[in-house]
This record gives structure tokens, sequence and C-alpha cells, in this order.
């Protein structure tokens, strides 16, 4: 087994702000953990079994195939000097215990979030976020790795650039469409997600995205020469479902059809905005089956993957996914302290979770990794 340190940075919420400040003094912690990293077991027969991970079982359907994992290959084609390219949703994550989470109604949180944007705290507070952790991490297990999407020109989006460039990842910006654009405006600025914590450890989010029913870059309309040639040169297209909040379902399309178009394989998370995408606009919906059908790999917690099927059983709807998908070979089922398993038409498997030291506040990454060949 291969033993991965990889420097995982948290942020300690046992801090009560004080009455005089809304920012609590919340130094971040880091934290060295080694991880192993090491490809899923392959389970031999599947007829009439239930699947362990982890000390938990999972119901195996009978007409499983037997197989090994041994279809790791995925599509690229010409010169690919990237590992991974991340498409949008980067932002900066600001850290906060409040003494109470956000009221509900909808006017009375933007009110609170223009409250807490009116004077930026202390950058202790502030993280990478977004799918700057995907590019972080695979960046840290030694991969090639660029973003593509957009930031400011202000405090936020060069915090998020100085971040990118201590990690050793490209950033390719998608702000050359810009006629038109006041771009001192507040649509092209660097988006926030605030991440509050009340004194009961329990978690809010405020985000501009929540009180728009546009993207919040919905003035970009097309892909750049240097973003396609991103795209062209990457092995690997990352995207997930926050990428709606900031892009147009239209622009994420075209962004697919180039990566297929050029042999770049597409992964995608779908995450929690999987279930609101797959009731939203037309134009959501279509994009989420788009994604669905052309994506090379899935993953998905258990949870997603029975809200996109129906099917409780994340094998069954592991398979179903891999059915309905055209171009779909692996589907990644996230079960947090299960583990994971990965299924494709040839075979099943299982990944334990990882133990890691738990923190008041805990983020827990579980799932599979496995180089891939051109």
């Amino acid at each position: 087994m291969q033993l991965q340190t990889i420097t995982l940075k948290s942020t300690l919420l046992d801090h009560v702000p004080s009455p005089q400040s809304i920012f609590p003094q919340n130094p971040r912690l880091t934290t060295t953990v080694t991880l192993p990293i090491f490809p899923p077991f392959p389970i031999k027969s599947w007829r009439n079994s239930i699947l362990h991970c982890n000390g938990t079982g999972v119901s195996a359907p009978s007409n499983s195939q037997n197989g090994t994992a041994h279809d790791w290959k995925l599509r690229s084609s010409g010169v690919k000097s990237i590992d991974v390219a991340t498409l949008g949703n980067l932002c900066v994550d600001i850290v906060l215990n409040v003494p109470q989470l956000p009221p509900p109604s909808r006017d009375a949180r933007k009110a609170y979030m223009d409250q807490l944007s009116a004077s930026p705290p202390d950058k202790q507070y502030w993280e990478a976020g977004g799918n700057c952790n995907v590019a972080i991490a695979a960046a840290r297990l030694g991969l090639d790795c660029v973003t593509i999407g957009h930031v400011g020109n202000e405090i936020y989006g060069r915090f998020l650039l100085d971040v990118l460039q201590d990690e050793g990842i490209g950033m390719v910006g998608m702000s050359e469409d810009t006629d038109g654009v006041d771009t001192s405006s507040a649509s092209y600025e660097t988006l926030l997600c605030w991440v509050l914590v009340d004194p009961s450890q329990r978690h809010g989010f405020c985000s501009r995205a929540d009180f728009s029913k546009e993207p919040a870059f919905s003035w970009m309309n097309k892909l750049s020469a240097e973003v396609k040639t991103a795209i062209k040169h990457s092995k690997v297209l990352f995207c997930n479902g926050y990428g709606f909040d900031e892009l147009s379902p239209a622009l994420i399309i075209s962004a697919l059809e180039y990566a297929a178009q050029v042999g770049t394989s597409i992964f995608f998370d779908p995450g929690p905005r999987g279930k609101s995408l797959s009731s939203g606009t037309p134009e959501e919906q279509r994009a989420l089956s788009y994604f669905l059908s052309t994506s090379d790999v899935l993953l998905l917690t258990s949870d997603e993957a029975e809200s996109l099927t129906g099917l409780r059983n994340p094998i069954t709807a592991g398979q179903e996914l891999l059915r309905k998908g055209l171009r779909t070979k692996w589907v990644v089922v996230k079960m947090g302290p299960r583990g994971s398993i990965l299924v494709t038409k040839s075979s099943i498997s299982c990944a334990p979770a990882f133990k890691v030291l738990q923190l008041q506040w805990v983020v827990v990454l579980v799932g599979m990794w496995q180089p891939w060949s051109e």
C-alpha cells in the first residue's frame, strides 16, 4: 500500500465571538495526516452476496457481472500535458463563529450577508473553496492541475490566485468576453461563501448566488481561446453542480461538448445541487441530463444517487446511471464512514473510508483514486 502525506488546513471553531465584534478569534490549524492511497478492492463474485464496506453490509444485486476493476483507461487524444482541469466554482470560503445563524427569510438573510460583507474579516478566516479544493488535493498528490474560472481583481481574487500559485496550480481566466460589462460591479467580483457556525456548532451558508435567479457570472457567453486550449491539453475536466451558481447552462454545455470533441475525459460531481437542477429551469435540466449522459466518471453520495435514480441501493443506482450514460465508464458512490463503491460495466469494487483526526469541525473526503493512462 502506498502512503501519501497530505497537509490539511482546518479551522478550529471553539471560540465564541465577543460582543464588540462579529469576527471571533479563530486561527487556522494546520494538521499533517498520513492517508493511504490505493486502488479499489475488486470483489470476485456478486451473485446473492453482500458487499461489506468497512464492516457495513450493502446488498449486491444478483445480476451484477463478475470481474475485476481493470477498465481504468479513459478516452484521451493528442498531447495531454495537464492531468486535471477544474471548471468554475472558484470561491473564497469565509469561516466565522457567529452568535446566531442567519434568519430564515430571504430579505433578512440578504441583509445579514450585506452586513458581513461591509467590513472584510481578517484573512485568517479565509479559505480557498469550491473547486480549489479539488485542484489542491490533486496537486498535492503530484498531478499537474489548472483551474478554469473567474476571480475578480480585488482582495479576494488576489487571495485565491496567491493560494493557487503557492500550490503550483495554474489559473486560466474566463474573463475575455467583458465588452459592455462594468468590471467594477458586484457581478464581476470573486464569489464569496460565508460559512457561519453558531455556539451549538450548527452551520449556515450565505452567498450572493443565493439571491439571484441568474448565475453570478451570467455575462459570460463563450469559451475563450485560452480556455479551449486548457481543456484540449487536459486529461480530465472536473465539474461539479455548484458551477451552475456561476456559469450559464449553455456555457457549461459548450465546455462539455468541446471536451468530448478533443478527447478530454469528463468527471462530474453533482453534489447537493443535483436535486435542485433536476427540477430546475428547462436549461438546467437539459444541462444536468447532458452531464449524466456524457460524463466518463460520475461521483455522487448515496443520497444523491438515490435522488437522481429513485433507487435506494447504491449499487443498483450506480448501475442505472451507467446504463443511461452514453459515455459513462465509472460511477463512484460515496457513503461517508462506510467507504465508497466503484461501479463499472464489468465490476463492482469497494474502498474503505479513511480514518481522520476528529476536531469540532471536520470535513471528511472519502473516495477512490487511480491514475489513468493515455
